[in-house]
C-alpha cells in the first residue's frame, strides 16, 4: 500500500469510529451526524484527493438510491395503509382475546409465529405485518410499545438464522462456499446449531430485554392514555338507520354493546336504563357515553350509526364530509362567548364546517341530549371534519384546538383492499415473483392509488433518521471497500489467529464478524468473511462447513445498532428508539450468542 492509500484507509476508520461514538452519545441528532459523515468523506476523497478516484461525490451519495432504503420506505407506506384502514384489527382482536385469557403466553405465541415465518420468508414483510399487531397486544397487557417492538425485530432476525432461505445473508454465504467448492450446505444443514442459538437468544429477548429497554410514551400511547375519557354524544335514529327497530335485551341494546347508553329521548319523554322491552324507532335520539376510540370506530364503519351526529340543530341533518374524516379535540376557553350556549347555538358547522360529535365534562356526566348541554369553561369538545375544516377551528378564539389530538378516522371500508395489496406484496417477495424492492414500491403505489391512504399520511411515515442513517452507512461501507480497509481487517484476523486451535479460531472469527456486521451490513460481512473463513479452515486442515456456518450465524447478529439490519430501522420510528437503545439492549445479545456458539459449535462439529 502507498502512503496515500494507507492514509485514506485510516481516515475512513477514524470517521466510522467517531460517528459510532456520536450516535451512541446522542449529543447531536442522527440526521446531523449522518450528514456530517457524508460531508467528511466528500472532503477527504473528492476535495482533498486522498484515496481512490472512484470515491467521488456521486458514489458517496448513492446510498440514498439504494434498493434496501427504498424497500424500507415503501414497506413503511404499505404498513401505514394497513394502519389507516384498520386492516389487521381482526387478527389483533383474536390475539388480544387470547391475551385476556392466558396473558403473556399469548404474546410469546405471537413471537413464536414471527420466528417460524422468518425462517421461511424475508424478515422485513414479517415485521411490517406484525408491527401493528404487537403494538395492540402491548396495549392489551398495559406494556409500552417500546418494550415490544425491538424484540419483534430481533425475533425475526433470530428466526432467519434457521434455514438457508431465512435471510439473504445465509444465501450469500452458502453461494460463496458452493462456488469455492468446499461445502455443499443444504436447506436445513445448519438448523440444529441455529436452533440452539435461537433458543438462547429468544429467552433473552422475551425475558430480559423488555426489562432493559426504557419505556417511552409514543404519540399512540399518549392518545391511548386519554382514551378512557368518556364523551357524551347522541345518535339520531331515522328511517333506514341501523338502530331503527333495535330491541333491548337484558336491559341493553346488543348493537351498542361497546358503549354506554345513558338515555333514549323519545319526544318529550326520557327513557332511562335499564331498558326493558324498548324498541328504538325513527325520531328517537340515543344519548351515549363513549370513549374517543369507540366513537371513532362507529364513524369508521361502512354503515355508520352516526352519519349526522350533532347536526347543529339544522332542519335536515347533514352527513359528515366525504373522504378522509379527521377527529380533533378542543377545549372551551375561560371567558369564552360559548359558555352557557349549546352546540347548535355555537354555529360550528356554519363557521368552520366541523361537526361537534361529543362533549366531555370532568365534573359530571349529563343525562341530556348533546344539543341541549350548555357549555362550561374547560369542557372538551370532540370535532369531526376534513383537515382543512379542523384547521379553521384554530381561528375560533372561543375554543383552544389541541393540535396533537388530530387523527384521521380509519377507512375500514378499504380494509379488504389494503389486505389484498399487502398479501400481494408478501407473496411476490416470498415466492420471488419480483424483487422485494419492486413488490414494495408497487404495493406503496397501490395503497395510494386506491385511496387506502393519502399522500400526506404516506409522507408522515417516512422517517428522516432512517434515510440519513442508511445513506451514511452505505457511504462508510463504500469507503471501507474502496480504500482496502475491509481487506486489511480480514487479513489482520488471519494473522492474529494463526497457530490457535480450531475451536478458538472459530470463536474469534464469530466475534469479529458479529462486531463488523453491526457497523457495515450483514450482507457485506457475509461476502467479506466467507472467503476468510474458508482459508482458515484450509490452513487448519478441518472441514470448511463449521467456519461457513460461523460466518452465517455471526453475520446475522445485527442487534447492536439500528443500521445493522433493515427491520431495526423499521421499528426505530414506531418504537421511538434511540441509537443507544440498540447498543444497550442488543450488544449483550451479540455477546450471549457468541458465548453460546463458542460452546456449542465445537461440540456439535467435533472440533478440538
Amino acid at each position: 500500500m502507498t502512503l496515500m492509500s494507507d492514509l485514506a484507509m485510516w481516515l475512513t476508520f477514524g470517521v466510522i469510529v467517531f460517528s459510532v461514538v456520536l450516535y451512541a452519545t446522542e449529543r447531536y441528532s442522527i440526521e446531523l451526524i449522518s450528514l456530517g459523515v457524508i460531508v467528511a468523506y466528500m472532503i477527504i476523497f473528492p476535495v482533498a484527493g486522498v484515496g481512490p478516484s472512484s470515491l467521488d461525490a456521486s458514489a458517496l451519495i448513492a446510498g440514498f438510491a439504494n434498493p434496501g432504503l427504498l424497500t424500507i420506505l415503501a414497506l413503511l407506506v404499505v404498513g401505514q395503509g394497513l394502519f389507516h384502514t384498520d386492516a389487521l384489527d381482526g387478527a389483533a382482536r383474536i390475539m388480544v382475546k387470547a391475551v385476556d385469557r392466558v396473558g403473556g403466553i399469548a404474546i410469546a405465541g405471537a413471537f413464536l409465529c414471527i420466528g417460524l415465518l422468518s425462517a421461511f420468508m424475508n424478515n422485513t414483510p414479517v415485521v411490517v405485518m406484525f408491527l401493528p399487531v404487537i403494538a395492540a397486544l402491548g396495549t392489551a397487557v398495559g406494556r409500552s410499545s417500546s418494550r415490544l417492538l425491538m424484540p419483534l425485530s430481533f425475533i425475526s432476525i433470530l428466526g432467519g438464522m434457521a434455514t438457508v432461505i431465512g435471510s439473504s445473508t445465509n444465501l450469500l454465504a452458502v453461494d460463496v462456499a458452493r462456488r469455492a467448492g468446499v461445502a455443499d450446505i443444504g436447506f436445513f444443514s445448519f438448523t440444529p446449531i441455529a436452533l440452539i442459538l435461537i433458543a438462547v437468544g429468544a429467552i433473552y429477548v422475551l425475558g430480559v430485554m423488555p426489562r432493559i429497554l426504557t419505556p417511552r410514551r409514543t404519540m399512540a400511547d399518549e392518545l391511548r392514555a386519554g382514551a378512557g375519557r368518556q364523551f357524551i354524544a347522541e345518535i339520531p335514529v331515522r328511517e333506514g338507520h341501523p338502530l331503527n327497530g333495535a330491541k333491548s335485551q337484558a336491559g341493553l341494546f346488543p348493537q351498542l354493546s361497546e358503549i354506554t347508553v345513558r338515555l333514549v329521548q323519545r319526544g318529550e319523554r326520557a327513557i332511562l336504563p335499564p331498558f326493558e322491552d324498548v324498541t328504538l324507532r325513527a325520531g328517537d335520539i340515543v344519548i351515549v357515553a363513549a370513549t374517543r376510540p369507540k366513537l371513532e370506530k362507529i364513524l369508521s364503519q361502512k354503515n355508520t350509526m352516526m352519519p349526522d351526529a350533532a347536526s347543529d340543530g339544522e332542519p335536515e341533518p347533514q352527513p359528515l364530509p366525504g373522504g378522509v374524516v379527521t377527529l380533533a379535540e378542543a377545549i372551551v376557553a375561560p371567558g369564552s362567548r360559548l359558555i352557557g350556549r349549546t352546540t347548535p347555538q355555537a354555529g360550528f358547522r356554519t363557521d368552520t364546517g366541523c361537526v361537534a360529535l361529543g362533549i366531555q365534562r370532568r365534573s359530571r356526566m349529563p343525562r341530556t341530549p348533546l344539543t341541549e348541554i350548555r357549555m362550561e369553561a374547560g369542557d372538551v369538545l370532540l370535532f369531526a371534519g376534513t383537515r382543512d375544516q379542523i384547521e379553521r377551528l384554530r381561528g375560533n378564539r372561543d375554543v383552544l384546538l389541541v393540535d396533537w389530538t388530530a387523527t384521521d378516522v380509519p377507512r375500514r371500508a378499504k380494509a379488504p383492499l389494503a389486505l389484498a395489496i399487502f398479501a400481494a406484496v408478501v407473496a411476490s417477495a416470498a415466492l420471488e415473483l419480483a424483487p422485494i424492492v419492486v413488490a414494495a414500491m408497487a404495493g406503496a403505489l397501490a395503497m395510494l392509488a386506491t385511496g387506502c391512504l393519502n399522500i400526506r399520511q404516506a409522507v408522515r411515515v417516512i422517517d428522516s433518521r432512517i434515510v440519513m442513517l442508511v445513506g451514511a452507512a452505505i457511504a462508510s461501507a463504500s469507503a471501507l471497500e474502496a480504500t482496502g480497509g475491509a481487506t486489511a481487517l480480514a487479513d489482520a484476523v488471519v494473522t492474529a489467529l494463526d497457530g490457535s486451535s480450531p475451536a478458538i479460531i472459530l470463536s474469534a472469527i464469530f466475534l469479529v464478524i458479529a462486531a463488523t456486521t453491526n457497523v457495515l451490513t450483514n450482507n457485506a460481512a457475509a461476502v467479506l468473511f466467507t472467503p476468510v473463513a474458508i482459508q482458515l479452515a484450509s490452513r487448519l486442515g478441518v472441514p470448511a462447513e463449521p467456519f461457513v456456518v460461523a460466518v452465517i450465524m455471526a453475520a446475522n447478529c445485527s442487534f447492536a445498532t439500528p443500521l445493522a439490519y433493515q427491520t431495526n430501522l423499521l421499528v426505530m420510528g414506531p418504537g421511538h428508539y434511540r441509537f443507544r437503545d440498540f447498543l444497550v439492549a442488543g450488544a449483550p445479545l451479540v455477546l450471549l450468542l457468541w458465548i453460546t456458539f463458542s460452546l456449542a459449535a465445537p461440540w456439535y462439529y467435533g472440533l478440538g
